[in-house]
């Protein structure tokens, strides 16, 4: 070989060293940059690993022993790093529910994946946790390992809860709830918004409340709302809304903004509770109350108005009985006397609705009462108005006065034929009925049981809202001037109350009227009212008659009455002057008349007096109005005398003979 092909071949080697070098210095150079990124990875990772805020537990997959946890999970379960590590899963009591033996262990050691949403876990000092599970199987350094990642959920599991409880109570609210963006578009509703308003929640999301605009507030009303909660303040008051049926509601309401985490409004909340029913019962109770003002102050009244239409009607009567009928004067005092008889019958009418109508309730028939009044009632209404009666067979039995069923009747029918013009039709009905208490709530006043109805109804003009809530008002009326007194109705009611019955009324405008009256049922036999009426007046038999009245005019008109009919009479003006009176008397007195309201003793107290020293004393009570010392609720106690205020020679005449010779 020559030495020149010695040299190129030793340099060509020289070369391939040079290069081999490099190569190698690269590859080192690449080693070790390797080893520098996987410490700076395995640093990132502990970094991530010990910083974590889940707990974190790595398994040897083989074994189940624990080969690293993190600070976060020991902090979790109340452990020191010592007490874990090593330690077989299944040895870890806190862990029973994930692995608590060997063989459950295999589940995790057979999955590649594992989740959990939701287990139980009791820390190292006992507290209950739970937790979200996650466990993934990997190689490490050609060794299977098990990451599992473990969550603290028990603050979020009881937000939830506390939001699932929050949700169902807002679903099960009496009250309607609406949640709105801030913008005012409905975004959730709950079920008694949708039985409020009649419209469904798919109906409902989406749109703005005032598709619910009833038209009875203005725009200045909506426009105060916005600006108070969009200025940041809770609305307060009340809306007029309209159903999906058309029909309108008043709701109580609360509008409250809602406030997200940048100090925005985000939601508007609105509960709103609906008080249509409860304004409704407050008005029927405020009507309530105002009716019974007003037949405090009708019976008030009564018995002074009543003193002094005694007195008219008395001396009219009396100054009649000694006028030739063909004098002038005859005619003149007739007049009187006819007005005076008309002011007794509104002085009755207006006891009637006071209540203070002194009445003499029998077991009644209602349907027999009726078909007996049938007659007077077509006379009343006239031929052109076709009068039907539909009675209930087998109908309860009531207990009241048949003078006040005829006043019933001849109101209710009388208001019937006022609001009928021309050919029209009345019904009369009866029917057995059950009140329950669902009704009750719904009607104040009235209360459970079994009753009699007794239904008068038209096809007139009908009656709207307002005349609704005032017929029942004394003097009120809807009709021309002069065509009324406006105490029919008034009148009715009265009676109804008194006999404790309540009454409905059904009416709108060119729809007719149906007045309903619920009398309680009565278990005793009815009997047979039909009673002959005296026309004669009876003449006395020479009794000694004691007359007690504080009223001088009408004790004056009393004892003349008497003379006239042939009674001797003792006149006193005060309980203490009668007790006079009968202390120096040497003969018998037969008969008391008394004023039952007098100053120093009421006139039942005089009687029970009087009786120690005439035993065989006869008692008649005259008075304006019912009281108490003789009647409860009007009704007359068992064998009282009473005579009403005022009265006739005929009437004082008929009582005087009745209360004598009855023992």
């Amino acid at each position: 070989m020559s030495d020149t092909n010695a040299e190129n071949q030793l340099r060509l080697a020289n070369t391939e060293l040079s290069r081999r070098v490099a190569l190698l210095e690269e590859t080192l150079l690449e080693m070790k940059s390797a080893g520098e990124a996987l410490q700076d990875s395995e640093k990132r990772y502990r970094r991530l690993f010990e910083s974590a805020k889940d707990g974190i537990l790595i398994l040897d997959a083989d074994t189940g022993k624990v080969v690293d946890v993190n600070p976060f999970l020991l902090q979790l379960l109340g452990n020191s790093y010592e007490e874990i590590y090593g330690q077989h899963i299944w040895e870890l009591g806190v862990f029973k529910d994930i692995a608590a033996s060997k063989d459950a262990f295999k589940t995790l050691q057979d999955s590649e994946y594992i989740r959990y949403e939701d287990l139980p876990l009791e820390t190292n000092d006992r507290r209950s946790i739970a937790v979200e599970f996650v466990s993934n199987v990997y190689l490490v350094d050609h060794s299977r390992v098990i990451q599992c990642n473990i969550r603290d959920i028990t603050e979020r599991k009881r937000a939830e809860a506390e939001h699932n409880r929050l949700m169902a109570a807002i679903e099960q609210l009496g009250e309607a709830v609406i949640v709105t963006d801030a913008t005012g578009i409905i975004q959730f509703v709950n079920p008694a918004f949708e039985r409020m308003t009649g419209y469904s929640r798919e109906e409902a999301i989406g749109q703005n409340p005032r598709f619910l605009k009833s038209g009875k507030h203005d725009p200045e009303f909506y426009r105060g709302l916005w600006e108070t909660i969009s200025g940041g303040a809770i609305w307060l008051g009340r809306t007029v809304n309209k159903r999906k049926d058309g029909t309108l509601y008043t709701d109580e309401t609360s509008i409250s903004p809602v406030y997200g985490t940048t100090g925005r409004i985000v939601n508007y909340v609105a509960v709103k509770r609906d008080i249509t029913d409860h304004l409704r019962l407050t008005a029927q109770y405020q009507q309530a109350q105002k009716m019974e003002a007003v037949g405090q102050l009708a019976g008030g009244v009564a018995h002074d108005y009543n003193n002094m239409l005694s007195v008219i009607l008395g001396y009219t009567e009396l100054a009649l009985s000694r006028l030739d009928p063909d004098e002038p004067l005859h005619v003149d005092l007739t007049e009187v006397f006819k007005a005076a008889t008309r002011s007794t019958e509104i002085t009755r009418q207006l006891l009637a609705f006071a209540r203070k109508q002194t009445i003499n309730p029998v077991a009644l028939d209602l349907n027999q009462s009726v078909e007996s009044a049938l007659k007077m009632l077509r006379r009343l209404i006239g031929e052109d108005i076709d009068l039907i009666w539909m009675p209930k067979a087998d109908l309860y039995h009531v207990k009241m006065d048949p003078f006040q069923v005829d006043q019933i009747l001849t109101n209710l029918c009388v208001n019937a034929r006022d609001a009928l013009t021309g050919v029209g039709k009345v019904t009369i009905e009866t029917d057995n009925a059950i009140i329950n208490e669902a009704y009750c709530a719904d009607h104040a006043g009235f209360v459970a049981g079994e009753f009699v109805l007794l239904a008068v109804s038209d096809n007139g003009c009908g009656m709207d809202r307002e005349t609704l809530d005032r017929i029942f008002e004394p003097f009120f009326t809807s009709k021309e001037a002069g065509q009324g007194t406006g105490l029919g109705l008034s009148t009715v009611y009265g009676i109804v109350k008194q006999n404790n019955g309540f009454i409905n009324v059904y009416s709108e405008p060119g729809e007719g009227t149906t007045f309903r009256i619920y009398l309680p049922r009565y278990t005793a036999q009815a009997i047979d009212i039909r009673t002959e009426t005296t026309t004669e007046i009876p003449p006395s038999r020479g009794e000694t008659v004691l007359i007690v009245e504080d009223e001088p005019a009408l004790l004056t008109m009393g004892r003349l009455m008497l003379e006239r009919l042939g009674y001797r009479v003792l006149a006193a003006g005060m309980p203490s002057e009668a007790m006079r009176l009968a202390q120096e008397h040497s003969g018998q007195i037969d008969l008391l008349i008394t004023d039952i309201v007098m100053p120093e003793m009421n006139g039942r107290d005089l009687a029970k007096q009087l009786q120690s020293r005439y035993p065989g004393i006869k008692n008649i009570f005259m008075s304006g109005y019912t009281a108490s010392v003789i009647a409860n609720r009007g009704v007359l106690d068992e064998g009282v005398n009473f005579v009403q205020k005022p009265f006739s020679v005929r009437d004082l005449a008929v009582k005087v003979r009745e209360a004598l010779e009855n023992s």
